[in-house]
């Protein structure tokens, strides 16, 4: 295929959301051992994710361009002149392949940085909003309290013998809500005389509540605004992780051979490309085979009962014991900045590269680098449940967004990736979209933590 043909195909590819890779190219990303084809289409969708945060490629042509095969190699080096055009042309394409990881890298960054900052203004404007609500509630019982009071001293008044005409309209019917009663009760002009603090508390509690439902109906429509652009600012944040992770497994997948065929170009011996090229299989393979003993290794990492099953179908996301609790907290901070003063979240410690369990089944729709919660898988259960689980080591994404996972699955390998102090599970429970307690949900089905 020629590269007209090649830009071609990855147009259309791109074209089918018009702005970032489709749900079945981000899981092709995610597959090792990435095609020629698939390489190129991965470089020009990541310049379309780079220039939804305003990163401009100087170097998107040299993405598109496809990679030289062994059989290049030693066809040029037949050749004097041949050699070194293709000398210069893989080491445009390493300059290339590194700048791409650099700058998808960057734009990832930021997205996640983005994100963060909306899902933790979100949170707090839950808390306002509910603040809010709960003092209008509050407010508003001490009104019908008092207008209850009231209504006992009118009442009192009327056995005793009064003859004012307004206790006779106040008993002529009944009242349906404190409003309506202390509107006959403002007409009373003996409990005015006697009584006139217990009126004046009810007329102002019922004032105060109303003015804070007010602003609890305020704050509602802000904490759903901020619900809208937190969703926003994390799809943004996950194609951008998708992005970048493309390009370091195009990185992965074509560096160490390009500068193989590079060392194998320049080298003036005897030595023959296929020499070179073994020794790129056999690091290959070694790095296979170290990836499979540290997967062996964090698999091993399940005390305390993780992944233990609870009732319905819900499991333990993690071992260990509990070592921080859901609720207010001191604030800590260090280099990756300052944790919140509300913990949204249960700490579960089991040691470094402990395996993270989906607490059930359902499908992942976030797995990337999320601020202070530093690595972070988002799980949907459906029916409005959803799961999160964050501080997860670098390189310990076992899964990947659009996955679906079974409970019990390993998802994730604990760490210490964002504000944390220590390797552990930072598990959260959203309840259309709002965070609440995880200990009294999990408790809800058996499940202890």
């Amino acid at each position: 295929m020629n590269d007209r043909n090649t830009l071609d195909a990855a147009e259309a590819a791109s074209a089918e959301c018009g702005c970032a890779p489709s749900p079945t190219e981000q899981r092709a990303f995610s597959k090792p051992g990435i095609s020629r084809r698939g390489a190129l289409s991965i470089g020009v969708l990541s310049v379309v994710a780079l220039s939804a945060f305003g990163v401009s490629s100087g170097v998107s042509a040299a993405y598109a361009a496809s990679y030289p095969s062994w059989d290049d190699v030693q066809a040029a080096k037949q050749n004097e002149a041949a050699a070194a055009a293709e000398v210069t042309r893989i080491e445009g394409l390493i300059q290339a392949l590194t700048q791409k990881v650099a700058e998808t890298q960057a734009a990832a960054k930021l997205a996640s940085d983005e994100f963060y900052a909306a899902q933790q203004a979100y949170f707090a404007a839950i808390a306002e909003a509910d603040t809010l609500q709960a003092k209008a509630d509050e407010q508003s019982a001490i009104a019908v309290e008092s207008a209850r009071k009231a209504g006992q001293v009118a009442a009192q008044l009327y056995r005793n013998g009064g003859d004012d005409t307004s206790l006779e309209l106040f008993f002529a019917g009944s009242a349906d809500n404190a409003d309506e009663l202390l509107a006959r009760l403002g007409t009373m002009d003996k409990l005015l005389e006697y009584n006139q603090s217990v009126y004046d508390d009810a007329v102002a509690a019922r004032n105060s509540a109303q003015s804070l439902s007010d602003q609890a109906v305020v704050a509602r429509n802000e904490r759903d605004r901020l619900q809208k652009v937190a969703e926003e600012k994390m799809q943004a944040a996950q194609q951008a992780a998708d992005a970048a992770k493309a390009a370091l497994e195009e990185q992965s997948t074509y560096l160490a051979t390009m500068q193989a065929q590079l060392a194998a170009l320049k080298d003036t011996t005897a030595t023959t490309v296929a020499g070179y090229q073994a020794g790129v299989e056999a690091e290959a393979q070694a790095r296979r085979e170290r990836e499979a003993a540290e997967a062996a290794a964090n698999a091993g990492g399940n005390s305390g009962g993780g992944g233990t099953p609870g009732t319905g179908g819900w499991v333990r996301p993690h071992g260990g014991e509990r070592s921080s609790g859901y609720g207010p907290r001191s604030q800590q901070c260090n280099s990756n900045g300052c944790s919140s003063s509300w913990h949204y979240g249960i700490d579960l410690a089991n040691g470094c590269g402990a395996a993270i369990y989906a607490a059930y089944s359902g499908t992942v729709d976030a797995a990337f680098y999320n601020g202070g919660y530093g690595n972070y898988v988002r799980i949907q259960h459906g029916y409005g449940v959803a799961t999160g689980y964050a501080h997860i080591k670098p390189g310990g994404f076992a899964v990947s967004n659009g996955d679906w996972v079974e409970a019990g699955q390993v998802i994730a390998y604990a760490g210490n990736t964002g504000g944390s102090f220590g390797c552990h599970l930072h598990f959260e429970v959203y309840i259309d979209g709002r965070y609440t307690n995880p200990a009294d949900f999990m408790a809800d089905r058996n499940i202890w933590i």
